[in-house]
């Protein structure tokens, strides 16, 4: 298959009016990237779940101050670029507070490129807490909290950007206390700002655990992403959490250690939703990327172009339709993200 058809491809079908789950009307829904508020329909074909820059030295020693960020910036460039010439218009970037968010890098590589970008607020809480400053012990979820809704109303450091969502992540079911924490902490901060929770999860429990919080505190699943969710076997969660109203996302095609077997994978998981017609709760993205400070040239870069140039192909061949890729990769992804408060019914 062409560049070209590919485009045509992703691109070219007739987008449907239809109103969005979070209760807005299409022309009305928003989406707070890092150059500011965007129409959720101008959007376009989005990977909701990659990296530009990953830093692995845990919140104790992390230091983004010392970043050579022209050097990043010159890295990342021609990667962005390739990915909108595949046919891309958004790259949500997952790299949260801790692990290197870098909202300036960010937004300087989307006025070179052209991109939307959106970056996040929220802590990461898998690795046994490695990621989790050592303030999270003592603080209340209110207080973790306050800490993300004053990014979501004043910017980030100082920057003046603001987070398009929340990134949180746990280990393993059950979770632990710190975990549960920054699950409540994300749902309190939801309510009074409307941001989506995005969630590095493994496993179906883990999901479960995390969704039970966010419903006894008030949150409708509609506002909750389980991120990594091709890393449950048993399908029967992935029904289970979109019957429920969150977002399935399968985001393992990550070039630079990805398998036959992973590609199949994801192939299955996406046959699946659709055989239970549940396409309509489905994201799709790679987890590629991205530049590692500390390693020479920052390391290699997984492309971002893999999804385009050979996934979405692939899934054509499985009798996917041009209909169901657009919903897929540009009507969720702008429903998933729009900035709306979503109440547990009778919450």
């Amino acid at each position: 298959m062409t560049l070209i058809s590919r485009r045509h491809f992703i691109k070219n079908s007739t987008l449907a009016t239809a109103t969005l789950l979070t209760g807005l009307p299409a022309e009305k829904a928003k989406v707070m990237t890092v150059r500011g508020w965007l129409p959720a329909r101008k959007l376009g074909t989005v990977l909701p779940h990659e990296h530009v820059l990953v830093d692995f030295s845990g919140a104790d020693t992390i230091d983004t101050s010392k970043y050579d960020l022209d050097e990043i910036f010159e890295t990342v460039l021609p990667q962005l670029q390739a990915l909108k010439a595949a046919g891309c218009d958004t790259l949500i970037e997952c790299t949260p507070n801790y692990i290197g968010r870098s909202p300036l890098l960010l937004k300087r590589l989307s006025e070179a490129t052209g991109l939307h970008l959106l970056t996040n607020t929220g802590y990461y809480g898998a690795v046994d807490h490695k990621y989790l400053p050592s303030h999270v012990a003592t603080e209340s979820p209110r207080q973790l909290a306050d800490r993300w809704l004053d990014e979501w109303k004043n910017g980030i450091e100082g920057t003046g950007i603001r987070p398009g969502f929340m990134k949180i992540s746990v280990d393993k079911a059950p979770l632990s206390e710190r975990q549960r924490k920054i699950v409540e902490a994300a749902a309190i901060a939801h309510l009074e700002s409307g941001l989506t929770v995005a969630s590095h999860t493994i496993g179906g429990e883990a999901a479960m655990e995390e969704l039970d919080i966010l419903q006894k505190n008030g949150v409708s699943p509609e506002a909750f992403i389980w991120i990594h969710a091709q890393s449950e076997t048993d399908t029967s969660y992935h029904r289970k959490a979109a019957r429920m109203g969150a977002w399935v996302e399968f985001d393992g095609l990550n070039a630079n250690w990805l398998t036959d077997e992973a590609v199949t994978q994801h192939l299955d998981c996406l046959s699946f939703m659709k055989k239970e017609k549940l396409l309509h709760r489905t994201l799709l993205s790679q987890d590629a990327g991205w530049y590692e400070p500390g390693k020479p040239g920052g390391g290699k870069f997984a492309p971002f172009t893999y999804l385009f140039e050979e996934f979405l192909p692939k899934l054509q061949e499985r009798g996917f339709t041009k209909k169901e890729v657009r919903q897929i990769t540009r009507e969720n992804p702008a429903r998933a993200f729009s900035v709306k408060i979503r109440r547990q019914a009778g919450g």
